[in-house]
Parts: structure tokens; sequence; C-alpha cells
């Protein structure tokens, strides 16, 4: 016969390094989408009427933002030379063999960089140019 007590050990879980994990995944979580609202590109659109084009394939996007920087389906251009501008055009298009450029250009971009834009796609035999413009209220 026993009559000893067991001693009983008492069983703890240390939460320490589940605590640190759970505040660097929100540090991450954080961080990570602060850095994806200031990655947008902010431009504004000069009024213009008409009827609203809903299609959306064989098309490409230039962006021309107020200071005259070209964003070519939403990827930054390096520089605003017009030969770059056709490189990244040409790239883009691929097989297509004449898409339609839809210029979005901001209402206080310089026009340089508009007619840049519009002499690369006709340079590189793209006829189809089209402005991107707001309805107005």
């Amino acid at each position: 016969m026993n009559l000893r007590s067991r001693r009983t050990e008492d069983l703890s879980l240390n939460v320490t390094p589940l605590i640190d994990v759970v505040f660097l995944l929100l540090i991450f979580f954080m961080i990570t989408t602060t850095f994806d609202h200031e990655s947008e590109l902010k431009i504004e659109l000069p009024e213009a009427k008409g009827k609203v084009d809903q299609q959306k394939k064989d098309k490409i996007s230039i962006v021309i933002d107020a200071s005259g920087k070209f964003t070519v389906e939403g990827k930054e251009v390096v520089n605003t030379h017009a030969e770059t501008l056709k490189r990244v055009l040409h790239k883009v298009a691929g097989d297509q063999e004449n898409p339609r450029i839809i210029i979005s250009g901001d209402k206080a971009a310089p026009h340089q960089s508009i007619m840049t834009a519009m002499s690369a796609a006709q340079q590189l035999g793209f006829t189809r140019l089209t402005f991107a413009a707001i309805q107005p209220q």
C-alpha cells in the first residue's frame, strides 16, 4: 500500500513566444497595407461628353500624371523619352496588330507628354487612339 501523496506537477504553457509571433504578424500586416495606399497614381481627368466604352480586350492604357511621367498598363516607364515609350508599347502590344491605345492624361499634364505618347503610338503603326475623360456632372 502506498500512502504517500503524489506530488502534482504544475503544467504550464509559456505563451510569451506566441504573443511575440502575433505582434510580429500584426506589425507586418500594418506595414504592408500602408504601402499599398501610397502606390496609387493620382490623376485628375478632364471632362468630356460622350458614351462610356465598356470593351476590355485589345487595349493598352497609357497614364500621364501631372508631372509628365508615363505609366503603361500600371507599370511606370523609367523616363519620358519617346524611344523608351515606344519600346514599352511594343513589348506590351506583343502580337496584337493594332491595339486600341487609351491615353489618360491628367488635366495638368504637359501637352508635350501627350504629344509624345501619340507620336510613339503612331510610329509603331497604332492608329486607334482614344483619350480618357470623366463625364461632367
